[in-house]
């Protein structure tokens, strides 16, 4: 099968490109510099033999590994995306590989104060014998969401120079801006063609996931009112006390991101300012059910207006915007999507296991654009951080059970 080298060389040469991306930025691809990982995807793509690969204006790949069988398969679709988090550099990328990990904590050699416990990182207690990747302590790795490149490239070129392994048509997709909510924004549907698809962007081994966050934006904009403040008494209603008023009055142990975990949703500032006159406050919603938003943000309405009730001459804005929903909506109406992800997660030795994801994936996206797309794991942990670490050996599993799912779409039919 696939080796542990055919998935870590491609690993260790793609966290060495910066690719972060960036939420400020107008542009598609958010940063120029997504495209040099793209070209040289799109090189090593050619050089399997993939002849149609191709890198468009806005940074996405495509490429088709050609079907081998006579039968009907569906075509399927295997997605990463090629950007790194914009909250922890991913510039000067130093990837380690701590060999035979015997347990214990791991040191990072280049900032003694990173270290890596197993009660930090539980996985590690899975990992007795593996083959752990760090970055030195200094940057990011970029296993988010290189392992998921480098297992979807190693199981095309396997399954390119292995006919014996009977598939259909295959599609492969690399994304910009994942990280910062746009990663299918300009995907092309028709010209990607595939009626099935799985991202490759999950945490442990074996796991599978089916559902996902669903999630809106809320804005509220406060109109004060600004006066000299030598003579401010009985005028002035400052915008930005309005907006602490508000974020003063969210629950203090429920509802939160730091109170929440399992299917718990929650409502989140992830930004404020402003000045007197106006103030802008940004939150984040999210509930495992759709329905549940639309209580989440009555509530942070109820809360403004009942601030607002001591400030007679203020206004206010609020504006929800529909981030992404749940693909478990769109995926339950094709059970075989994830029958046959478990099949191969079987056929490689290991045990499924459904998971939740509390956060988005280009697959609810991709789902609702007409793909239903679960995740895989790719066996990235400790995500957007400095401590962000992933096994060798379950990136090889990964890109297994990438072979393994177009066998068994092909068995099926």
């Amino acid at each position: 099968m696939i080796t542990p080298q055919a998935v870590t060389e491609r690993f260790l040469r793609y966290v060495k490109i910066d690719t972060q991306s960036d939420p400020e930025s107008p542009t598609i691809p958010s940063t120029e510099k997504q495209k040099n990982l793209a070209k040289v995807l799109l090189e090593e793509l050619k050089a399997i033999g993939i002849k149609d690969a191709e890198l468009d204006e806005f940074g996405y790949i495509y490429a088709t590994i050609p079907s081998n069988t006579s039968k009907n398969v569906p075509v399927l679709c295997f997605c990463s995306h090629m950007d790194t988090s914009p909250d922890c550099t991913g510039a000067n990328v130093n990837p380690l590989i701590h060999r035979d990990y015997q347990g214990g904590n791991i040191q990072l050699p280049n900032d003694k104060t990173q270290v890596m416990t197993p009660s930090a990182h539980p996985d590690l207690l899975n990992q007795i014998g593996n083959d752990i990747v760090t970055a030195d302590g200094t940057t990011l790795l970029g296993a988010d969401n290189k392992a998921g490149l480098a297992e979807i490239m190693a199981a095309a070129e396997y399954l390119m120079i292995h006919p014996e392994v009977k598939h259909g048509a295959i599609r492969i997709l690399f994304t910009p801006d994942e990280e910062i909510g746009r990663g299918v924004d300009k995907v092309d549907m028709k010209k990607l063609g595939a009626q099935f698809g799985y991202t490759m962007d999950g945490e442990s081994l074996g796991h599978i996931e089916a559902e996902n966050f669903s999630a809106d934006a809320v804005t509220i904009v406060i109109n004060g009112v600004s006066a000299h403040p030598g003579f401010a008494k009985g005028k002035m209603e400052s915008a930005i006390k309005i907006v602490s008023e508000i974020i003063a009055a969210l629950p203090k142990d429920k509802l939160s991101p730091e109170s929440t975990e399992d299917m718990d949703g929650f409502v989140h500032p992830t930004s404020i300012g402003g000045a007197i006159e106006q103030a802008t406050l940004k939150f984040i919603i999210r509930d495992f059910v759709t329905s549940g938003l639309k209580g989440k943000e009555d509530m942070l309405k109820e809360i403004t207006e009942k601030v607002l009730k001591n400030y007679p001459n203020s206004t206010y804005m609020f504006k929800v915007t529909e981030q992404y929903r749940n693909m478990k909506e769109i995926i339950d109406k094709h059970p075989q999507v994830i029958q046959y992800a478990e099949e191969a997660v079987k056929r490689s030795g290991l045990k499924p296991h459904m998971q939740s994801i509390r956060g988005g994936t280009d697959g609810s996206r991709l789902s609702f654009m007409g793909m239903p797309c679960p995740n895989i794991f790719a066996g990235e942990h400790a995500f957007h951080g400095k401590q962000e670490w992933v096994s060798v050996q379950d990136m090889q599993k990964a890109a297994e059970v990438i072979v393994n799912i177009c066998g068994v779409w092909e068995e099926k039919r």
